[in-house]
């Protein structure tokens, strides 16, 4: 499995594509918001003839969900995500007002995910982890066959995601972070929806906040 990794928007997010030998492919966090990083994510798409086949949130903060409406009628997909993250997509528009951002809104949660789902895509399966704190309902997406995890806002190279906004909790958070994510083998590879990858062996030796 290829993850690609685009970094979008003035709050520089991490918007990945997930694909692999079948050329189906997965959209997570698209924050693609002007015509230019709409074209490059397009380009990519066209260029290894990929499918996309499924538009998933980690969660639905303004900067991860501001290519979804794009997406969703680019490619003719509905929204994955858990359904406790609806409220923060109720008020993405009001957030959007606030930071002054064009944002032309959201399609609703379709689908919903919970804790131990699995989203499937060409030969691929990702399973769902339930690890809020940051948000009220994140999810992480985790990979087993080729050690791969993508953490939305959870944890990033050597920091977590903030807990001060609407639905935040920080003991909940770090407690996500022990029991969902340092139980996985580390040499797991995180990428997160800001900065660098990681891995969660070196996060559980030298992340700061543990």
């Amino acid at each position: 499995m290829e993850v690609a990794s685009f970094v979008f928007n003035d709050f520089q997010e991490n918007t990945y594509i997930l694909h692999d030998e079948t050329n189906e492919c997965v959209i997570i966090d698209p924050g693609c918001n002007n015509d230019i990083e709409k074209i490059r994510f397009k380009e990519y798409i066209i260029a290894r003839e990929l499918k996309p086949v499924k538009l998933i949130n980690t969660h639905c903060h303004i900067d991860h969900i501001l290519g979804n409406q794009f997406i969703a009628d680019e490619y003719n997909l509905h929204l994955i995500s858990h359904a406790g993250e609806q409220i923060v997509l109720d008020h993405a528009m009001q957030v959007a007002e606030m930071y002054g951002i064009h944002f032309k809104g959201s399609p609703d949660i379709a689908e919903t995910v919970e804790e131990g789902d699995f989203i499937n895509f060409g030969n691929q399966k990702l399973e769902v982890l339930f690890t809020p704190g940051h948000s009220p309902a994140s999810i992480s997406l985790y990979n087993k066959e080729t050690s791969i995890l993508i953490a939305g806002d959870v944890l990033f190279q050597g920091s977590i995601g903030r807990t001060d906004l609407p639905g935040g909790n920080h003991d909940t958070l770090l407690k996500m972070i022990r029991e969902k994510l340092f139980v996985l083998p580390d040499n797991t590879m995180v990428y997160p929806g800001h900065g660098p990858s990681t891995l969660i062996g070196v996060e559980k030796k030298t992340n700061p906040f543990f």
